[in-house]
Order: structure tokens, then C-alpha cells, then sequence
């Protein structure tokens, strides 16, 4: 784009570069100067202001670049704030200032200075994690336990009405305790996760280690099926089931698969050394997984199992999450500061930006979890 820009010759650029000179000078002479923000999408958000106020400068040919512009880092009718969720439920969301949830109205409350977090089994509590505690609260915020363990990560809850178990990570291991915070108990040693819990009844964990994936029964203590990281000992970036527990889809950045009961692979997709993946969902109620592909200056969420896609942009898609319902996926963009909620037939798109100013937060939300329907 740069190249592109650099070569257009636009008639009077000259004359109006040396009108404009003397007032960009005084008004750089008379700034406030500010700490530098290091994180991408507010430093693309200046530079494309200032193409836009050089463009507007020039001439009506430079106005019409800094319009493809603006299309290329952000959908350009973006709400300014998130004023509703498309679809029913709520969002679990991480950010530097702690765990928020996220209402269906839009309204968002803050629950505490934790890291991580997730839903528990029917959305009536939260399990988050701070780097030496995990904790159990409801949906106000209000404390119902605590543990004390060491580097808590990947906080995960599941169960039945009257059963429940959670899941972690901490330095000594994959670990369990029970929903009430009994029977705390090392499970794997030294394993580092990701972890998830299939769905259904039973207590059967998915986690990984540095060599391999693993399906565990906990009632019995049997390892369901086992194989070898698809690609090598690159990390795994994430463990999601399917929502009635046949398929696991295990993400890593050059090698994605998706795995049936036995452990066998249904379906792939291997990125070339240029491209790679960089998250997947599972639509609720089907088998229909969603994969972001970042390839170049350009990302991509389609469909695996046809290749077809749902939404492009330049710069960096992160995260994609489905709605309980199945019928919007969110992308979040960190490059143009957007979230961007798409039909699941890819033929609409509802956009808000300034995510980050909403979360308090420099550096890009994360998705923890989109929970549940009534």
C-alpha cells in the first residue's frame, strides 16, 4: 500500500505541501508531548489519521485513497461502543484491568483483577484465576471460595446440577478439585495444558503435554486415546469440543485436527510456512468448525469444512468464539481495535470499535467464553 501511495502523482502535491509545511511545524513545535503507546491498533489508528489529513490536504484523488484506506484496517461503519450483544447470552472478557461480563444489553461489570476466567456448567458461576489464587464467584462478583496455588492458568468448570468439577493448570501440574473446593489433587504431573472438559456426563479431561494429546476418564482413570502433537513440539493454542462431545478440535499454528471419539482425524488443514492458523470454534449444535488463517498482511475466518469464507481483513484477527444460539461468530481485531460479530452465513456483519478504551485496558481483550441460552 505504501509503494502504491508513494507512486501516485497528484497535481499541486508540491504547492500544498509547502502551504501546509509552516502549520504542521508550529503545531508540532507547540505540542504536549506523550508517552508513546506501543500497541498495534492505536498506532494504525494515527497513522491512517494522518494519510487523512495529507490526503484531504492534496486533492479529491487523495481523499479517495485514504477511503480505501480506512475500509482496509476496520469495518467503517463500526458502532463506537458495544450498545448490545446480537444474540442471547453473555461474554466472559479478560483485559489488563481484570474479568468483566458482559451483559446481552451491552452493560458490563467488572469482577475482579483476575486473568483468566470461565463459565461454570449452566452460567450461574464464574471460575477465574489471579496468578497465585483460584476462586469461584457468581455473576456479581461476589467471592464464593478461593484457593492457594502457584501460577493458576486455564481455569476450567464443569458438571451436573449436583456434581461438579474444575479443572487448572498451576507449577506442579494438571490439577482438580471439586466445585466446592474439596479433594484438590495433582492429576498430571508437570503438564502445562491447554486442558478442556468434553461435554456431557462423565468427568473425561483433554489436556496436553509436551509430547502428545490425552483423553482421560477421570471416574475410572482410563486414558480414552492418546496422539502425537499433529505439529510437533510447536505449542498448542487451544483444546475446544464440539458441543456434544464427538469431535476435539486441537489448534496449533501450522497444524490444526479434528479428532472423533477413538482419537482418529476427521479433518485438517496444514497452513503453508507463510500462513497460519491462529484460533478455531466449533458452531453449537453441529460439527462445523470456524478457523482464522492469518497469511501475509491478510486474515481469513472460513469454514473448514468447505474452505469457504466468512469475513477477510488486513491486518490481525485473534480470537473467534460462537453465540449459544450458533447463529453469530465474533472475531475480535486487534489491529483496528474492533470486534466484529458475523451472521453464520457470512452475508452480514455488525462491528464496534474503541474495544480496548472499554476495557480499560493496552493490550487487546481476550475472549474467555459466550455463555449461555435461558
Amino acid at each position: 500500500m505504501r509503494r502504491e501511495l508513494e507512486s501516485v502523482e497528484i497535481p499541486g502535491e508540491h504547492d500544498a505541501r509547502e502551504r501546509t509545511w509552516p502549520v504542521v511545524e508550529s503545531a508540532f513545535a507547540g505540542r504536549q508531548p506523550v508517552p508513546r503507546p506501543s500497541h498495534w491498533p492505536r498506532v494504525a489508528a494515527i497513522a491512517v489519521a494522518l494519510v487523512a489529513l495529507v490526503a484531504a490536504a492534496l486533492s479529491p484523488p487523495g481523499r479517495a485513497v485514504i477511503d480505501e484506506v480506512r475500509e482496509a484496517v476496520g469495518v467503517e461503519r463500526a458502532q463506537p461502543a458495544l450498545f448490545s450483544l446480537p444474540a442471547q447470552g453473555r461474554l466472559l472478557v479478560a483485559s489488563d484491568a481484570g474479568v468483566w461480563i458482559v451483559q446481552e444489553d451491552g452493560s458490563k461489570r467488572l469482577l475482579g483483577d483476575y486473568r483468566e476466567a470461565s463459565w461454570s456448567p449452566f452460567g450461574r458461576f464464574v471460575v477465574a484465576a489471579r496468578e497465585n489464587e483460584l476462586a469461584a464467584l457468581d455473576p456479581d462478583g461476589d467471592v464464593r471460595w478461593t484457593l492457594a496455588r502457584p501460577g493458576v492458568r486455564f481455569p476450567q468448570w464443569t458438571g451436573t446440577e449436583t456434581d461438579t468439577r474444575v479443572a487448572y493448570v498451576d507449577r506442579t501440574g494438571i490439577r482438580v478439585v471439586a466445585g466446592d473446593s474439596t479433594d484438590d489433587r495433582l492429576l498430571v504431573r508437570g503438564a502445562r495444558g491447554p486442558i478442556a472438559w468434553r461435554p456431557g456426563a462423565g468427568f473425561v479431561l483433554a489436556y496436553a503435554t509436551t509430547r502428545e494429546v490425552l483423553v482421560r476418564d477421570l471416574d475410572s482413570r482410563r486414558i480414552l486415546w492418546r496422539a502425537d502433537r499433529p505439529g510437533g513440539r510447536s505449542r498448542i493454542r487451544a483444546l475446544e469440543w464440539s458441543s456434544d462431545g464427538e469431535l476435539l478440535v486441537v489448534l496449533q499454528p501450522f497444524a490444526l485436527r479434528v479428532y472423533d471419539t477413538r482419537g482418529q482425524v476427521t479433518s485438517q488443514d496444514d497452513p503453508s510456512d507463510a500462513a497460519r492458523d491462529a484460533d478455531a470454534a466449533v458452531r453449537p449444535g453441529t460439527r462445523d468448525v470456524s478457523v482464522i488463517r492469518l497469511h501475509g498482511s491478510q486474515s481469513t475466518l472460513f469454514r473448514l469444512a468447505t474452505g469457504k469464507p466468512l469475513f477477510s481483513g488486513t491486518g490481525t484477527f485473534d480470537q473467534v468464539t460462537w453465540s449459544p444460539d450458533g447463529r453469530w461468530i465474533l472475531v475480535t481485531w486487534p489491529t483496528a481495535d474492533q470486534w466484529v460479530f458475523v451472521r453464520a452465513d457470512g452475508k452480514r456483519v455488525r462491528a464496534v470499535s474503541n474495544v480496548s478504551e472499554q476495557f480499560r485496558t493496552r493490550s487487546f481483550p481476550r475472549l474467555q467464553g459466550w455463555c449461555c441460552l435461558p
